[in-house]
């Protein structure tokens, strides 16, 4: 039986009285990306408040890994809020925010000694991960790299890279940020092939070094594994690897930002993990509590502990009910052997979108690593011109006929899966079908 259900037309009329009501109640800033409005959510699948029933495939933009409405995590979630739902870490502290710390500490790579503090987002996390490198450094430049997204704040959007909609008009930008190009094989300006990302890396950072900034006035390199809201694109290894050595070379802090890639995304639980890089801090947030606000740093403990005591901090940072719930996300993604599921995702999906590839003249290039994976629209495949309202078209359209997806891409021009890892093999065929026909609806 399929599991898509359309009881009107999309949206539907609750839908657009509720739309109605945001038009006049909130401002036009939040953007939303769909004309639905959920009323309850299970597993892979969302129910509208007109009784519509969609294949997930965003994920609340990859919060929802282990799936809408787990029982074991809802059952901790409530379980926590019966006792106290806040108190602030800072003055009278918690045993969950510890246990899940430790956890944290124990599952992140590296064989050393790591500390871990909790905060609210992914961009709070990014803050806090700079704030400890520049402290413990006592250096003030940042690197950070063409395509990245690593959030909405000052520093946040000023080591974004794309222009519109995250920085345009909210100048000037926080100082002494350094941009790099990213490992974008498939946009990279060289010929050869294939490329030695080690030898390319070694002389750019060498110029970079020679003609920009000294490395020893750069406290941290912040990298994506895989970028997110650039477009999907894994890292190679060997860049990564090189990139580590470099910044192990000249005292600088390398971060990996794992906040859309984390928590079993990727088919391990950080992206990282798929390289011999073991991050001096590796941040995280999204899929950890399965939706509620949450973010972590973790790093190496003699960096953790060098900014003063009440040097880091916020109000609802590690707040007891989402530290519960993290801890009954992780065991359930465990338990449920998530890294596994993300491989036989990832795998199906892929074989899906290179048949369609061969269907249709738009899709210029299939990527992923695991279950994170992506098709670049071009408007043609040998000049790779980016087809830049092609991908809403199709988000739209499959929209429709019952898919909630995403798109991606510094150019706007890339569809991204982010379905949680709970689908079943019979909603991912499903869902994938919903997509062909949006993408082989497409012309010029």
């Amino acid at each position: 039986m399929p599991s898509i259900h359309l009881q009107t037309s999309i949206p539907g009329p609750k839908s657009q009285a509720l739309m109605q009501r945001r038009q006049a109640a909130v401002p036009r800033g939040p953007y939303n990306s769909t004309p639905v409005f959920v009323e309850k959510a299970e597993g892979a699948l969302l129910t509208d408040v007109d009784g519509n029933t969609f294949i997930d495939f965003a994920g609340g933009i990859g919060t929802m890994n282990l799936g809408h409405c787990n029982p074991k995590v809802a059952a901790a979630i409530a379980e926590q809020a019966q006792k106290f739902t806040h108190t602030c870490y800072h003055v009278t502290a918690y045993e969950p925010y510890i246990a899940l710390a430790e956890k944290l500490n124990a599952l992140t790579p590296g064989n050393f000694a790591k500390k871990t503090m909790l905060a609210n987002s992914g961009v709070e996390a990014v803050e806090n991960a700079i704030k400890i490198a520049r402290y413990a450094t006592g250096r003030s430049g940042v690197i950070a790299f063409e395509h990245a997204f690593h959030g909405r704040t000052l520093m946040g959007m000023s080591l974004t890279s794309k222009v519109k909609p995250y920085k345009y008009g909210f100048g000037p930008m926080a100082t002494d940020i350094h941009r790099l190009p990213y490992p974008y094989e498939y946009r990279w300006l060289h010929d050869h092939r294939p490329i030695d990302w080690a030898a390319e890396y070694e002389k750019i950072f060498e110029e970079f070094f020679a003609s920009h900034i000294a490395p020893d006035k750069i406290a941290a390199l912040i990298i994506e594994p895989v970028l997110g809201e650039g477009g999907f694109v894994p890292a190679p290894a060997a860049a990564l690897e090189k990139m580590a050595e470099i910044c192990k070379r000249h005292g600088i802090v390398f971060i990996a930002d794992e906040v859309q890639t984390g928590f079993c995304r990727t088919g391990k639980f950080f992206a990282i993990e798929w390289t011999n890089v073991a991050p001096d801090i590796i941040i995280m947030a999204k899929s950890i509590a399965s939706g509620l606000p949450l973010s972590a740093i973790t790093g190496r403990a003699e960096l953790m502990d060098a900014p003063h005591e009440g040097g880091l901090g916020g109000t609802y940072g590690g707040n007891p009910v989402a530290c519960q719930a993290a801890l009954a996300t992780i065991a359930e993604m465990e338990r449920l052997n998530l890294n596994q599921r993300a491989l036989e995702i990832g795998e199906y999906t892929r074989d899906h979108f290179h048949r369609l590839a061969v269907e249709s003249p738009f899709i210029g290039e299939v990527r992923g690593l695991g279950a994170m994976n992506a098709m670049e629209l071009v408007k043609d495949k040998r000049s790779k011109v980016p087809y830049q309202d092609a991908a809403k078209r199709v988000q739209q359209r499959a929209c429709q006929l019952g898919l909630i997806s995403l798109t991606a891409g510094t150019y706007s021009n890339i569809l991204r899966t982010l379905m949680p890892l709970a689908i079943t093999r019979e909603q991912l065929a499903e869902g994938l079908e919903i997509m062909e026909k949006a993408i082989l609806s497409l012309a010029l």
